[in-house]
């Protein structure tokens, strides 16, 4: 099927006739979700969902999609994927997805909301383990991959600047973040249209609050599932966590950084002594709240957006 045909197939059946009870997310009026996989998603099962959408989270994602957000102003040609995160086990779609592509998209970049599959194998909810948490989240992974390669070629057509496309994730999205900068030369699905064809390695990358990147509690050694496959082409990196954060540690975030400087990748990472996890946007009255300055001031200095 044609990305053209993809679309259409959002707009008539946006959730599909299994999807009608429970209630399944929805973007704003004006938006739709397109599917991002022709037929059913690499090793899909047979029988999808139900996907269900409760209190700004979203679970049981068996079709993944995404949806575009155009700039509300002048366009800057930027482009960012926005990865929410939920441990792999549901997606907060609202806090770390819609009101995030709404700061975006006030500043001129598009932004691309993905709705990636969740539970992810082989994660296990609520089970802080190793080696499991170390693993590759694949079907999450290979649902980042296509739609990076999917932007890049759909670029034209949504005026965005194929070498300006970044990627934004949280807390389980910032470590899909992490592999999809580093794993872009080995894509873990077999290539089903011309759009394959188009890189998926991001222009820039930021994570906020990611997990699953150092290697145990109280270690700044890094995850060897990651740290082997940086190279000096991982793009350059935005880091933020704090130091109260319970979820995902400040390690998280240092051991990725150390990776990174040891490779001579561009890295910056901002630590917090307050803020906790899973804060989105939403106002805390603490430093950490001013992150997006942060973000939009770094993005001008690698040349993403306008100084």
């Amino acid at each position: 099927m044609t990305l053209a045909g993809l679309v259409l197939l959002a707009s008539v059946c946006p959730g599909g006739a299994s999807y009608a009870q429970p209630p399944v997310w929805q973007p704003s009026p004006g938006h739709t979700q397109i599917p991002i996989w022709p037929g059913a998603a690499p090793g899909a099962p047979s029988v999808p969902g139900p996907e269900t959408h409760r209190r700004g989270n979203v679970t049981n994602v068996t079709r993944p999609t995404m949806t575009v957000y155009a700039p509300t102003g002048k366009n800057t040609g930027a482009a960012i994927v926005v990865i929410p995160g939920g441990g792999f086990q549901v997606l907060a779609i609202d806090l770390e997805g819609a009101e995030i592509c709404d700061w975006l998209t006030s500043r001129g970049v598009t932004c691309i909301l993905l709705k990636y599959r969740v539970p992810s194998a082989p994660y296990v909810w609520r089970c802080d383990c190793r080696p499991h948490n170390l693993s590759t989240p694949t079907p999450s992974l290979q649902d980042a991959q296509r739609t990076l390669s999917l932007v890049r070629y759909q670029a034209a057509q949504w005026r965005i600047d194929p070498h300006r496309i970044g990627v934004i994730g949280f807390s389980a999205g910032g470590f899909l973040v992490a592999e999809v900068s580093t794993r872009f030369r080995d894509r873990l699905y077999a290539p089903v249209d011309v759009a394959d064809r188009e890189s998926s390695r991001p222009d820039f990358a930021i994570a906020l609050y990611p997990g699953h990147l150092a290697l145990a509690k109280n270690s700044v050694a890094l995850n060897p599932g990651i740290e082997s496959h940086i190279t000096p082409w991982t793009p350059p990196t935005f880091l933020l966590q704090n130091e109260d954060d319970h979820v995902d540690q400040v390690e998280d975030s240092l051991s990725y950084y150390m990776g990174l400087k040891k490779a001579g990748v561009p890295v910056e990472l901002h630590a917090y002594a307050q803020g906790g996890h899973a804060f989105g946007l939403r106002e805390k009255k603490l430093p950490v709240s001013s992150w997006p300055k942060l973000v939009e001031t770094w993005l001008g200095t690698i040349g993403m957006l306008p100084e």
